[in-house]
């Protein structure tokens, strides 16, 4: 019986599925550690291929730390992988790598590249806004991705220990990681798509993109960070959640992950966005 909610008793078929599946529904829904980086580096790429490239470069190295993740769980080692306060901890990780390439797109004079081989799969931004580093998405992905929640304890605890083999535990991992894959190079689509037709030059596509990308990260790095630091003082503060009633994860309640989400997507991203959009127009007014 598939039950993406509360599995259990799976069969090797079934668990396989089921890792998909819902890695597809973490990939489609508010997620803040994936949705406010595919979102800025789509943004920052502004054409479709550059977000599709974007979601791909960080749902790849996403998928590789959840094949290592899994096959862990698969030797009994869930438990080191899931410790109190991870989370939180995770939280501050992923607002200092955020923080890092936000201040890198805005402020340096040269583009910050980790892995100049992969910086070049992304289209380049000249003149007045620098490179959007694609080597950034891919640190992010992995780092991002030894965080914690029900997705991560349903793979670590139900599908990957039922694995026949040892040669296997990566599998579920790798599932999930692929069906969250799918979703982010589709929603990093839109965002890239959608800068893309707006009727300016390459040059404000590329100012738009760079404005956009670095704010929504600066924003989100004092978030995180901020979130993480007041978790780790005190957990209770950073654990209330309020029903929505959806039986869907990462929908089911509002909570600390999906306001992070909003704030910086909608907030800083959206605030940034009409900004940007406002100052171009009138310049060439």
């Amino acid at each position: 019986m598939l039950d993406l909610w509360n599995p259990e008793h799976l069969s090797l078929g079934i668990g396989l599925i089921t890792a998909l599946l819902l890695g597809i529904i973490h990939g489609i829904t508010p997620d803040e550690h994936t949705w406010p980086i595919t979102f800025s580096y789509a943004i920052g790429s502004y054409s479709t291929k550059g977000g599709m490239k974007a979601g791909f470069f960080f749902s790849a190295a996403f998928t590789l730390q959840r094949a290592i993740a899994s096959q862990l769980a698969y030797f009994a080692l869930a438990g080191f992988l899931m410790v109190p306060n991870q989370e939180n901890a995770m939280y501050i990780v992923v607002g200092a790598v955020m923080f890092l390439s936000g201040y890198f797109i805005l402020y340096r004079k040269k583009t910050f590249h980790l892995l100049p081989w992969v910086d070049k799969l992304l289209p380049p931004v000249t003149g007045e806004a620098r490179d959007i580093p694609a080597s950034m998405a891919l640190i992010h992905g992995f780092v991002a991705g030894w965080g914690t929640g029900a997705f991560a304890t349903i793979i670590y605890t139900v599908v990957a220990p039922t694995m026949p083999s040892p040669w296997l535990g990566w599998l579920p991992g790798v599932l999930f990681g692929l069906g969250t894959m799918v979703m982010q190079i589709l929603i990093g689509a839109v965002f890239g798509r959608w800068i893309e037709r707006r009727k300016l030059g390459e040059q404000a596509k590329a100012l738009i993109g760079r404005v956009v990308a670095g704010n929504t990260l600066f924003v989100g790095a004092f978030l995180f960070v901020l979130v993480g630091a007041v978790g780790l003082a005190a957990p209770t503060l950073t654990e209330w959640s309020i029903s929505t009633g959806l039986h869907v994860h990462n929908l089911d309640s509002i909570n600390i992950g999906l306001v992070l989400v909003l704030v910086t997507v909608a907030g800083a991203g959206g605030t940034s966005l009409v900004r940007a959009l406002k100052k171009v127009q009138s310049r060439s007014a």
